[in-house]
């Protein structure tokens, strides 16, 4: 007889990722199969252990053409040795979207049936709900179950031949990037933004405080672009909102914003600076941030110094999305600080910063303490980015 187990991650402190750790752990282990609807390289990191113990007998079903699924993510699973099919319905009215997972030794089997998806949030950070089965292989009806699952999934390839494919090399993940079938992490589309504000003030609402910790993505390595093309800067200099359907790379995230980044001082300890230190951020270790804003991600833009002979500083336009809002577009100041011979600089401190400038009424609410910042790169026009916050 099955025992049978609900999840709710988020509400409770229970996450898909312990649950998924012990699903792992079903005694002699023999068979395991994960369907999910949205594969991305955070989510298979946070299970890429359990994985790797025994991938020769892990068989993923995960779905594409949903601008979700990311080649770094089905790239990850395909080094880690497990069996990777991509389920592609050929549009997006219909989507893959069943998320099981299941594993199955001699004599039992365990299964989670919900909304998680192999991503940071469906495994941690979202509210998300399962089912969870312990499956006694002895008893009649548990062993029935697990043999339809199993039936099921060994079906739909043969059943399905043009849009359930194996895949066995990484020049195969390449060539579905190219048509478009998977999400690059180092590049993706504009943040979305539900709708647009012309009001300077937010609805005030906090961030909502779970009982599982989030855990936080971390910026995708990429390598650094091109200069960029002049002729395509004039071309798109008209425009005042944040595009649709151009290539933005996501280039820094902060850590959780303080008062001191959003202009709110709340006692003498803290003052408004007018600017957000531009610092590690997110960003993986061997990024040295001291350089890289100026030289890789405002490298486009055209330097002055204006006054002191170690500081230079460049106008960008910046699309402001604040928790899901479009507030629109704002010409603010960068600079950086080149001397490399400052106690700033010797303690890895930030060298560069971004002034609020006009919208720093946009974000200087204390709704917005704790959230991240994320800026994105419009890689056809590197003079124009995308803040958000959320």
């Amino acid at each position: 007889m099955a025992k049978k187990d609900f999840l709710l991650q988020g509400f409770t402190a229970q996450t898909h990722f312990a649950a998924v750790e012990w699903l792992f752990l079903c005694p002699d282990i023999e068979r395991v199969i994960l369907s999910v609807a949205f594969v991305n390289h955070g989510g298979v990191g946070l299970i890429s252990t359990n994985i790797e113990q025994i991938a020769q007998i892990v068989e993923v079903f995960a779905g594409i053409r949903n601008d979700i699924t990311s080649k770094q993510g089905l790239e990850h699973l395909l080094n880690l040795g497990a069996a990777v099919n991509v389920v592609d319905t050929g549009g997006m009215r219909i989507i893959f979207h069943p998320k099981i997972y299941y594993a199955r030794g001699k004599h039992y089997a365990r299964v989670i049936v919900g909304s998680a998806n192999m991503t940071l949030g469906g495994l941690n950070n979202n509210i998300e709900a399962s089912i969870i089965l312990d499956l006694d292989l002895t008893d009649t009806s548990d062993a029935e179950l697990a043999s339809d699952i199993e039936t099921a999934f060994d079906g739909i390839t043969s059943e399905y031949p043009d849009h359930v494919k194996r895949i066995f090399t990484h020049e195969e993940l390449t060539k579905l990037h190219i048509e478009g079938r998977l999400l690059d992490e180092t590049t993706s589309s504009p943040p979305h933004a539900v709708s647009t504000t012309s009001s300077s003030q937010t609805d005030g609402l906090a961030n909502i405080k779970l009982k599982v910790p989030p855990i936080l993505r971390r910026t995708v390595n990429r390598t650094s672009a091109p200069p960029p093309d002049k002729s395509k800067q004039a071309a798109t200099s008209t425009r005042s909102q944040t595009p649709t359907g151009v290539k933005f790379a996501l280039v820094w995230q902060s850590k959780p914003l303080t008062e001191r980044d959003l202009n709110i001082p709340s006692g003498a300890n803290t003052h408004s600076t007018g600017s957000i230190n531009l610092d590690k951020g997110l960003l993986d270790e061997e990024v040295d941030h001291r350089h890289y804003f100026r030289d890789e991600v405002f490298q486009a833009l055209n330097w002055n110094q204006p006054q002191k002979p170690t500081i230079v500083d460049a106008v960008a336009k910046f699309s402001l999305i604040v928790k899901g809002l479009n507030h629109g577009e704002f010409d603010l100041r960068v600079k950086h600080t080149t001397s490399t011979n400052t106690k700033t600089y010797k303690q890895h401190n930030a060298m560069s910063r971004l002034s609020w400038g006009v919208a720093k009424a946009h974000v200087a609410h204390r709704d917005l303490i704790g959230r991240t910042l994320s800026l994105y790169r419009d890689e056809d026009d590197q003079t124009r980015f995308v803040l958000e916050i959320d």
